[in-house]
């Protein structure tokens, strides 16, 4: 694979790199920078009907290839990314603006990690069976066809394998977008794709906007199957175009994680941890716990330390080792997350550290960049505590006992994650089971086993992915029953 990256992206369809029908194209931006890296496909109606056209004349042989040779190509895919791992780490710095450190140790190794661990579930994966006294049902677990895959900006290539690698286990075909704001990553796959010998048309990756591209592949009637990573309003409007069409949806949606911290836990480990929690890849991780809940009887102690600590990280050039924090992905991002500390102050926060943009110098200078933001004094009912902000800030609460620190958490409508820190077994046991949250994290953050279900209640979210439950998702059950004679 060529490590030159075009000035013009292509999509990627039926095995080959073309250019968008229209001839028109969209601008990508370096966050880090404020320049322009590049044109993207400003793909439309046009792009998707030719992707769906060329994705179900591949499923017929794609669906009836053994799940060992899926294997051998998924594996190879993942072969691919671990061999050009410096170039596409660099390039989803480029494009989301967080450190390469980062995008080394973090995303790469995952979008990796994702298409090893589901290509050896389309060797293994199995349904179950029921013996009657005279009969016997058995379940098959079929592909379902075309199947739609639209991922987020904030992890681009570690969620868009999140969902393809799935996809294309189970036997189906794919055309899947990427965030327009962050494209590189998507189009450097293409290339690995090519590389494994991946068969033409299996999996399509069309660039482009929401409401132009992605629309387009949620309306299309061939298309049964939407798996969908990003905003809850985004979420919403998928669910009232695709809902009515009978297609099967999995919604991984926003977050207003609480991270709960009892007196008694392990101060130094959550401390570190909570900071990480807090800030990493500046907050915009959907399982960021951006309202930081802490015991009362060592909130003063927690407030003095946590701050001091946050003071220590380095805002700067992404491509720099010592940066700790990067630039925020895009204009539109930082003047969001901007207005959304000038509301915390109007409505009566105290900014105990960070709010202000941050000016580099040199190839930064232009950059959207943004200090980390820590705010007491706000209510559970405010929208600061209420709204997700996705960026680099972070309120603090304290919390009397366990019914009260379960009040604060649940005043939100979203329920994606929780982390709960504690020494004690009961308290530990008590908070996960009556905490609404899709994910719990006793004395950790973010420690992920691929084999376990991912998602959100509430407004965060429809459906789980991550394991069988995303073989599942990505294929229909039959029921067959035999009567003996």
């Amino acid at each position: 694979m060529q490590s030159n990256i075009p000035w013009h992206l292509e999509n990627y369809i039926d095995g080959h790199l073309i250019g968008p029908l229209s001839g028109a194209f969209l601008e990508n931006y370096n966050p880090a920078t404020g320049e322009s890296s590049g044109l993207i496909p400003n793909s439309n109606e046009k792009d998707i009907d030719l992707a769906v056209a060329v994705a179900g004349k591949a499923f017929m042989s794609w669906s009836q290839t053994s799940g060992e040779e899926r294997f051998r190509i998924l594996n190879a895919i993942a072969e691919g990314i671990e061999k050009h791992q410096d170039l596409l780490a660099e390039a989803e710095t480029n494009d989301n603006g967080k450190p390469l450190w980062l995008s080394k140790r973090v995303d790469m190794n995952r979008a990796a990690a994702n298409f090893r661990f589901f290509a050896t579930a389309a060797m293994q994966f199995a349904s179950e069976s029921h013996a009657m006294e005279n009969g016997i049902n058995y379940t098959l677990r079929q592909p379902i066809g075309v199947v739609g895959c639209i991922s987020p900006w904030n992890l681009p290539l570690y969620l868009f394998t999140w969902k393809i690698a799935p996809a294309l286990a189970a036997g189906n075909c794919v055309v899947a977008k990427p965030s327009e704001v962050t494209p590189v990553t998507a189009y450097l796959l293409s290339k690995i794709c090519m590389e494994a010998g991946l068969p033409a048309g299996v999996l399509n990756i069309v660039h482009g906007s929401g409401p132009q591209c992605g629309e387009a592949i949620v309306k299309h009637p061939g298309i049964k199957a939407i798996s969908f990573t990003g905003s809850t309003r985004a979420g919403a409007q998928i669910a009232s175009v695709a809902a009515p069409m009978f297609k099967k949806l999995s919604l991984e949606l926003g977050g207003k994680n609480p991270n709960i911290i009892f007196a008694d836990c392990d101060w130094e480990k959550m401390m570190k941890t909570t900071v990480q929690s807090s800030f990493s890849n500046q907050g915009q991780i959907c399982l960021c716990g951006s309202r930081i809940l802490i015991e009362a009887s060592v909130y003063e102690r927690f407030k003095k330390e946590f701050v001091e600590r946050v003071r220590t990280l380095i805002v700067g050039d992404p491509l720099l080792p010592e940066s700790k924090q990067g630039a925020i992905v895009s204009r539109a991002h930082f003047d969001k997350v901007m207005g959304c500390i000038e509301r915390a102050v109007q409505e009566g926060g105290t900014i105990l550290t960070g709010g202000k943009s941050v000016h580099l110098t040199g190839r930064c200078a232009n950059g959207y960049f943004i200090e980390p933001t820590v705010i007491e004094g706000l209510g559970p009912q405010c929208q600061t505590n209420m709204e997700e902000i996705f960026g680099p800030v972070v309120t603090l609460q304290p919390f009397s006992n366990i019914s009260h620190a379960l009040e604060l958490a649940h005043a939100t409508q979203y329920g994606l994650s929780a982390t709960v820190w504690t020494s004690n077994l009961q308290t530990a046991t008590v908070v996960s089971n009556k905490i609404q949250a899709g994910i719990v994290w006793i004395n950790c953050w973010l420690k992920r086993d691929l084999r376990t279900a991912f998602g959100g209640v509430n407004n965060s979210g429809v459906g789980r992915e991550g394991g069988w439950e995303a073989m599942r998702f990505f294929t229909e059950p039959k029921n067959v029953c035999i009567e003996y004679e």
